[in-house]
Parts: C-alpha cells; structure tokens; sequence
C-alpha cells in the first residue's frame, strides 16, 4: 500500500513565502514519487493539516511520514505540530502517522550557510575575513535548546571559514534582535559585517532583517552586507532526505537531554513538565494576502469583521 508524507509548513503572511514553500512541495513531490506528498500549513493558510491529512485517507494512505518544514526545535517543533498529530491521529482507527525531526544542526545545512556566505562574497570586494564579522541571525524562540542550535551552527560556520568574530542575533523573541546585534558589532568596527538569516524562505521576517541591515549600512562608515534565503537548494533537499530516512526507521529523536520540557533548565524550570499543547489554534487557517502598498498586511478575517461593523 502506498504510503503518504505530509509536508507540515508554518505560513506565512506574504505571497511569496506561501509560493516558495510550495515550490519546495513540488519538488519534494517528484522528488519522493513512490509516496503521496501533501502539504499543510500551522497558520495563516490553507490547507490545515487535518484538511490535508483527510485528502490522503480519502486516497487509501493509512501511513504518514510527517516532515516538519522547521529549521530549529522552538515550539512549533516540540509542541504545535506533534499536539496537531496527535490529535488528528486520534480521529482515525486505521491510520498511523510518524513524526519526523526538525531540519537542526547538520552538515547540509552548515554547507548550505557556506554557499551562501561565498555567493554574497563574490558580489563585493575581496577582504580578509579577519576584518569580517559574522552575523548569523535565527527566527528567535523562547526555548533555549532552539537557540542554542543557531549558536553552536554559527560557531562552526565562522570558525570553519576563519572570519575575525562570529555573533548571533534573532529577528525576535530572543535576545539580541537584528538591530541590537549591529549595534553590538559596530563597537568592534571590523570593515565589513555579513548578516546570513537563517531562514528557508522569504517573508515579512526576512524582509524586516534585511532592510535594518541597509538602514544601518547607509548610516554607517562601515559595510554591512547580508546574503539571500536557503530557499530550495540540492543541500536542502539531502537533509530532507536524512529527516525521512529517519522516520521511516524510527530514529528521528528529539534533543531531550536539554529541552525545558523534560528538564530544569537554568532560567525556564517553570516549563518542566507544561502539557504539551498547541498554541496557533487562534489563527489556525486564517489566511492573510499581502497588499500593495508595501508593509501594510490586512486579514481576509479583519475585512469581514470590518463588513459586519465590528
């Protein structure tokens, strides 16, 4: 019997992000032609997960691989998608689905960072790197197992490739954000700094980093640079590769050791032991269109509201 992979996105509020994940679906799609490939989103578009898990049942799959489409273990990891699962699992007496492990710290992704650190480098003037200060910039959580992640991936990057000073900051949640971070590096005023976002995709989160890495390039003497998305790129596509092998041979273990969740962890020991619940169910499905006017985002639930007069 066939058996299906459910490709779980986060969303998005651009076009953009959505139609650059479903190009990695369609990829992904021929790329796995011997198993049914769906795709859902967590928030802001459609289709649910449970909506795309029904379209695989009705289609005779009784087994689902899900891949989260998730660089690092925050929330959405450890607690959303699995809590989605579960819960959609328990709907069904014939149907089994095995999660797969978040994208995390690997050497696809570590050579994926490389490739892009040196595509953006050939665009400017050569300098030593030992002038060059690294800045790899995370989406940010409230876990500092998935923060930690960025860190340890951001000190083999900037070690590996000899740049003069490596930092971390986030686009939000953690601590330093982007804007906080080059003010941080403006201090030690190496000639150029190179801001590499973590991110598979492009959106409103990349699209606020990079213009705080311009604005603060034209306001400063020194060079402040930063290099595209992942996007869908053949490494990414390995480390997929790696996730689902993983799953179908149930060896895709989550970080326990330190996760907050199981353990005390030094400034979050309230967190031990939380239920595991999901915590987008407000905005599951809500969709979101981007306007033209650049910035300004409306929901289509916004509008009706607004129509109804509330």
């Amino acid at each position: 019997m066939k058996k299906g992979i459910l490709l779980c996105g986060h969303g998005s509020r651009t076009k953009t992000g959505t139609a650059a994940f479903k190009e990695l679906v369609g990829i992904l799609q021929a790329r796995y032609s011997d198993y049914e490939v769906d795709y859902g989103f967590l928030e802001f578009n459609h289709p649910v997960y449970e909506a795309s898990i029904e379209r695989m049942y009705q289609k005779g799959i009784r087994e689902i691989y899900a891949l989260p489409i998730i660089l690092f273990a925050g929330s959405h990891a450890k607690n959303d998608i699995p809590y989605e699962m579960n819960t959609i699992q328990g709907y069904y007496d014939d149907l089994t689905i095995k999660m797969g492990k978040h994208l995390g710290v690997n050497s696809f992704l570590l050579e994926l960072a490389q490739k892009r650190i040196l595509e953006e480098e050939e665009k400017h003037e050569p300098i030593d790197r030992r002038e060059v200060c690294l800045m790899v910039v995370g989406r940010g959580t409230t876990d500092p197992d998935a923060n930690s992640d960025v860190h340890k991936l951001a000190c083999m990057l900037g070690e590996g490739m000899g740049f003069g000073f490596t930092t971390v900051s986030y686009s939000g949640t953690a601590y330093p954000n982007v804007t906080q971070g080059l003010e941080l590096t403006s201090k030690m005023a190496f000639k150029r700094t190179i801001a590499i976002p973590f991110f598979f995709f492009t959106g409103i989160l990349l699209e606020r980093i990079y213009k705080q890495v311009r604005d603060f390039n034209e306001s400063s003497p020194l060079q402040y640079i930063y290099t595209k998305a992942f996007g869908v790129d053949e490494l990414i596509l390995k480390a997929f590769d790696e996730r689902l092998d993983e799953a179908i041979n149930g060896t895709a273990n989550m970080n326990c050791q330190l996760c907050k969740y199981r353990k005390q962890i030094v400034g979050v020991e309230s967190e031990q032991g939380k239920e595991q619940v999901g915590h987008h169910l407000n905005v599951k499905g809500v969709l979101f269109e981007e306007d033209e006017k650049v910035g300004q985002k409306n929901s289509v639930l916004s509008k009706i509201k607004k129509g109804l007069g509330i």
